[in-house]
């Protein structure tokens, strides 16, 4: 489908919502449960579409089988493995085929192809990999060779690039024969992600040490265990959203944590500024309205920038001036989330504006026309972040709706069940 027309529930937003699991924790576990050899079981994945790929793929990779995924780089007789749009699965698999000595091209969409790889793959030729560029120097795809003989177990990486990166580093450093000294140069960025890994691991039976700017982690067996992957609170965002912008209602989210591995948990309070209340009860997390005007002029984004849409849409849709930081990584995303977001923003009358890594949203111009589209930009953060705009305008078009599918599947078909009417 190219597209659909949102309109607002003829009612107030009173629902239960039962959402997938993170697909954080899914794709660290998955990663896991192939370096353990399946000592380290997981329940619960998330039914992204991220996931279900790097699952199908680590399948593979266990029982050694992989097989050509397309037909590019067909000059070069080895596996291909195709991992779409997903840039979670590049990272991981990199540092995860990288270590293992596994013969493959590693490769995704043309977006994918643009997005950055160089920094994780000097690490990864430093501590001893074998990895070529099969096109462009520092961007996929990327050859692996079948060698790895550790050289140092000393790599230092910049905090503020990725977290992934330094995930990806971390998830395969029990398996390195030296193990890693991971030194972080500058401030880190997206610090809950890497905690979040190192809590894993610690679930898996691997043990580390953080001193300062240092993390290091020895050569260590994984143990048997078992991981159950918590529901996502980047997807609980955009319910969070929906109760900013409806009149009344509540929203309930079962079996959500209060005290989450996941960093975009973080939500709940920064949402406590635009009137909406987190209450955990028997049924699970609940969301509701508390009468309070919008209050928060400045948001430091730089641990959770997956959330940035989403607050940034809503803020605009109340006509909340604000200024937001920590956006550093946006720019490198599925999309350009900031000019995405400026371009779409627009619509509406309002502006993000730049200066010196401040972005600051103007709100004067707001307007809501009676029909608006938002284009997506193969961004599935784009979709659900201005979905809640139908709240705010009669017929609210979504280009291609599909794209949901890389963290939220069932995103439209929840909506719905939230009272939303949805024209395809």
């Amino acid at each position: 489908m190219d597209h659909l027309i949102l309109s607002k529930p003829g009612k107030n937003t009173n629902c239960t919502i039962q959402l997938t699991g993170s697909k954080s924790e899914s794709n660290r576990a998955l990663i896991l449960n192939a370096l353990s050899g399946g000592r380290v079981l997981v329940k619960n994945l998330s039914s992204a579409d991220d996931t279900v790929t790097l699952a199908g793929i680590v399948e593979e990779v266990k029982g050694e089988s992989l097989k050509v995924k397309d037909a590019e780089c067909a000059t070069i007789d080895l596996p291909i493995v195709n991992i779409g749009p997903a840039g979670t699965a590049m990272r991981f698999l990199t540092a995860y085929f990288a270590v293992t000595g596994t013969e493959v091209i590693l490769t995704g969409t043309e977006r994918m192809k643009q997005r950055p790889i160089g920094i994780l793959v000097d690490a990864l030729r430093s501590l001893g990999a074998e990895i070529d560029y099969v096109e462009k120097d520092g961007f996929p795809p990327i050859q692996f060779k079948s060698s790895f003989k550790q050289k140092t177990d000393q790599v230092t990486i910049k905090g503020t690039i990725s977290s992934q990166f330094i995930t990806a580093l971390l998830l395969v450093a029990p398996s390195l024969p030296h193990g890693l000294e991971l030194k972080i140069e500058g401030e880190l960025t997206s610090r809950p992600y890497v905690e979040m890994t190192l809590s894993m691991l610690k679930d898996a039976g691997i043990e580390h040490v953080w001193n300062d700017d240092v993390i290091r982690i020895a050569h260590q067996e994984f143990k048997d265990s078992e991981i159950t992957i918590e529901p996502d609170w980047s997807a609980a965002s955009y319910w969070y959203s929906i109760a900013a912008l409806s009149d009344e209602g509540s929203v309930i989210l079962p079996y959500l944590k209060k005290n989450s591995l996941q960093g975009d948990s973080r939500i709940s309070s920064i949402m406590e500024n635009f009137g909406i209340s987190t209450e955990f009860v028997a049924e699970g997390l609940k969301l509701s309205k508390n009468g309070n005007a919008p209050t928060g002029k400045f948001f430091d984004l730089k641990d959770c920038p997956d959330l940035a849409q989403t607050i940034i849409v809503c803020s605009a849709a109340l006509g909340h001036n604000a200024t937001f930081t920590g956006l550093e990584t946006l720019k490198i995303k599925e999309t350009d989330r900031i000019a995405a977001l400026q371009n779409e923003l627009a619509k509406i009358g309002v502006s993000l504006n730049e200066d010196n890594k401040n972005y600051h949203l103007d709100c004067s111009g707001l307007n809501f026309p009676a029909k608006i589209s938002i284009k997506t930009y193969e961004d599935h953060r784009m979709a659900m972040a201005f979905a809640p705009l139908a709240l705010k305008i009669k017929e609210l078009e979504i280009e291609e709706p599909q794209v949901v599918g890389k963290s939220y599947p069932k995103f439209w078909e929840d909506l719905k069940k939230a009272g939303f009417e949805i024209e395809e």
